[in-house]
C-alpha cells in the first residue's frame, strides 16, 4: 500500500517564504505520519493566480531560489509540488518531483485555461511530456488542473506507463463547480481508466475562494471526498496498487459520492455560506485589516454582511454604524439596534441630516427650478458613504459595501454612496440568494431579526419608497439577470423561456447602461460561474447595445 499526503492548505499568492515554510512543515509532518509522498496543490510556491507577478523577473527569480531551498531540504518522503517555472524565456505552470535532495522530474501543464477568470495562455507556454516516476514498485503518473478537464493529457501518461494520476488543482469555487468536478473525473475514468488522486487549494484569493474538497476516485469509479468547504488539513490517501482502489484513512472526514450526488449540480446554501465566510475572512486579513465598518440600516444586505463579517472575524473587530435621515422609518433604527446587540457588536448612530441639509442649501442656487429627484436620493447614500469612510481613515477599519448582484446588474446602487467600501462580501448573491442565505443564518443562531427578512426591501430615500416600484419582483428579475448575465442567453430566447418581453428588454437595458459603475465598484467573492469582475469583461463603450435592446 501507498500512503499519499495531500497538503489541503492556503498558500497565498506572492508569499514565498511563508509557504516555503507552510510546505516544510507540512512535509515533516506528512513524513512522521508515515507517508510516503506529499502532493501539494498547483502552483502552491507563489500561490495562484499571482497574474503579471509572474511578468516580473524578480518574483520569478525568487520562485526558482525557494524551489531549490526546498529540494534540498526534502528526505525521507517523496514530494510532488506546484510552482512557476522559466526555461530560457519562456514560463511554465510547473510541478516538480523532489527525492531525497534532488528532483526526479518536472512536469508542465498542457492544456491552460484562456476562459472565465483563468487568463493563463497571458503567462505560460504549454507543455509537451508527461511525468511518470517510480515509487515502491508502483509507477505514479503526474497531471495539473485543466489536463484532467480535457482528453489527452491522462492518457498519454498512461502510455507513459502510469498506474495512478496524481492531480494537483488550483481549482476556485462556483455553485455547480463540484458537479462539474465529479463529471470530469468520470470522464477521465472513462478515457484512461486509472484511478486519480485530486488536490485541491484552500482559501480566498481577491474575488476567488478555493474550496479544497479533495477527492480520490478509484478503479472502480467510486469517488470519496474531504467533504467539508475550504477546510485545511493533510488527509492521507492509501492506494492499493493490486486493486486500483483508493481511500482516505480514518483520521480525516470523507463522504462517499454516487451518481445521484454527481447529478445533484448546485451546492448547497451552506457550502455557499461557508465560502462567503472563508472569502471575507482571507480578504480582509490578507490585506493587513483586523476590524472591518458596516453601514448597518435595518435592511436585508446589510443584516446578512454584517453576520457574515462576525463569523469571519469575530463579534469584536466588526463596527456597525446607522446613518438615518428623514426618510428613515423608526423599524429601520430598531431593527439595526437589535441586530447588533443580538450580534454584539459596536453600533453607533449619526444622522446624515445635517449633512443633507447644507448640501441641499449649498446646491439651492445651482438647482434653482428643479424639481427634486434622484439626485436628492444620491446625496444622501454619498453622505453615508463619506462617513464610512472618515471611520475608516480615522480607525483603520476596512469598509465592507453592501450592495447584491440584482443591484449591482442593474445599477440600482449609488456609485460613490452605498457602493463606497473595500470589499463587498454579498457582490455575486442575487437578492433570492441574499434571502436564503440569511434564512440559512438563522437555522444555525440568530443572527438576523426575523422582522427583516420579513419586511419589503427599500432605499429610504425618498417617502414611501419600496424596491419593487423601480425594479421587477426580485423573484422575476433574478430568473432574468441569470440566464441574460450568468448563461449568455439572448433577449429572444429569455422570452420564450416564459418571460414579458418588456421586462426583458427592459432589464438589459439596464444591465448595460451600468456597466461603468460596476467597473468602480469593490472586488468580491465569487460564487456563481459568472460573476462581475475578472469573470465578465464586457466594455462600457460599445454600440451593440442598440442591436441587443431595441425591438427590430
Amino acid at each position: 500500500m501507498i500512503r499519499i499526503a495531500l497538503a489541503q492548505q492556503d498558500f497565498p499568492v506572492g508569499d514565498m517564504t511563508g509557504n516555503l515554510n507552510r510546505a516544510q512543515k507540512s512535509i515533516s509532518a506528512a513524513r512522521d505520519s508515515g507517508a510516503d509522498l506529499i502532493l501539494f496543490p498547483e502552483m502552491a510556491i507563489s500561490g495562484y493566480p499571482p497574474e503579471d507577478l509572474l511578468l516580473r523577473p524578480g518574483f520569478m527569480h525568487r520562485c526558482h531560489d525557494v524551489l531549490a531551498e526546498l529540494v534540498d531540504s526534502v528526505n525521507g518522503i517523496d514530494v510532488v509540488i506546484g510552482h512557476p517555472w522559466m526555461v530560457g524565456a519562456e514560463r511554465f505552470n510547473a510541478v516538480s518531483w523532489i527525492r531525497d535532495g534532488a528532483v526526479l522530474g518536472r512536469y508542465f501543464k498542457q492544456a491552460l485555461p484562456n476562459y472565465a477568470v483563468f487568463d493563463e495562455r497571458r503567462y505560460f507556454s504549454a507543455g509537451t511530456e508527461p511525468l511518470v516516476n517510480d515509487i515502491h514498485g508502483s509507477r505514479l503518473g503526474v497531471i495539473i488542473c485543466e489536463d484532467a478537464w480535457v482528453a489527452g493529457p491522462a492518457s498519454q501518461s498512461k502510455a507513459a506507463g502510469a498506474e495512478l494520476l496524481l492531480l494537483p488543482n488550483a481549482s476556485p469555487f462556483s455553485d455547480i463547480k463540484l458537479a462539474g468536478r465529479l463529471a470530469m473525473l468520470r470522464d477521465r475514468k472513462a478515457e484512461c481508466g486509472l484511478p486519480i488522486v485530486y488536490s485541491n487549494l484552500v482559501g480566498g484569493q481577491d474575488e476567488l475562494v478555493f474550496d479544497g474538497r479533495s477527492m480520490l476516485a478509484s478503479a472502480d469509479g467510486g469517488i470519496s471526498i474531504c467533504a467539508i468547504p475550504c477546510e485545511e488539513g493533510m488527509p492521507i490517501a492509501c492506494y492499493e496498487p493490486a486493486s486500483g482502489q483508493l481511500w482516505f484513512d480514518g483520521r480525516h472526514e470523507a463522504s462517499n459520492l454516487n451518481d445521484d450526488s454527481i447529478q445533484q449540480g448546485e451546492d448547497s446554501v451552506a457550502c455557499i455560506y461557508t465560502i462567503l465566510v472563508r472569502g471575507l475572512k482571507d480578504y480582509v486579513l490578507k490585506n493587513g485589516f483586523t476590524d472591518v465598518v458596516i453601514g448597518l440600516s435595518g435592511g436585508i444586505d446589510s443584516a446578512l454582511t454584517l453576520a457574515l463579517a462576525v463569523d469571519a472575524l469575530g463579534a469584536d473587530h466588526v463596527h456597525t454604524v446607522m446613518m438615518p435621515s428623514r426618510h428613515t422609518a423608526e423599524l429601520s433604527l430598531e431593527l439595526a439596534r437589535q441586530q447588533a446587540d443580538m450580534l454584539n457588536v459596536e453600533h453607533r448612530e449619526i444622522s446624515i441630516e445635517p449633512a443633507f441639509g447644507a448640501l441641499l442649501v449649498s446646491m439651492e442656487e445651482s438647482f434653482e427650478g428643479c424639481q427634486a429627484d434622484v439626485t436628492e436620493e444620491n446625496l444622501q447614500a454619498r453622505i453615508r458613504g463619506n462617513m464610512l469612510m472618515a471611520l475608516s481613515n480615522k480607525f483603520g477599519w476596512m469598509v465592507l459595501a453592501t450592495g447584491n448582484k440584482s443591484e449591482l446588474a442593474v445599477g440600482y446602487s449609488t456609485i460613490y454612496g452605498d457602493m463606497c467600501g473595500g470589499f463587498s462580501p454579498i457582490k455575486d448573491c442575487l437578492k433570492t440568494r441574499v434571502y436564503e442565505l440569511s434564512t440559512y443564518r438563522n437555522s444555525i443562531s440568530p443572527a438576523i431579526p426575523q422582522a427583516v427578512i420579513d419586511r419589503p426591501p427599500s432605499a429610504e430615500l425618498a417617502p414611501g419608497q419600496l424596491d419593487q416600484d423601480s425594479l421587477p419582483e426580485y423573484e422575476i428579475l433574478d430568473q432574468v439577470l441569470s440566464r441574460y448575465i450568468e448563461q449568455d442567453w439572448s433577449i429572444a430566447d429569455i422570452v420564450r423561456g416564459g418571460f414579458d418581453e418588456a421586462v426583458v428588454r427592459r432589464v438589459a437595458a439596464m444591465v448595460i447602461r451600468n456597466e461603468y459603475k460596476r467597473r468602480q465598484g469593490a472586488p468580491g467573492v465569487r460564487i456563481t460561474s459568472r460573476a462581475f469582475g475578472r469573470d465578465r469583461r464586457y466594455p462600457i463603450t460599445s454600440g451593440w447595445h442598440e442591436e441587443s435592446i431595441k425591438k427590430a
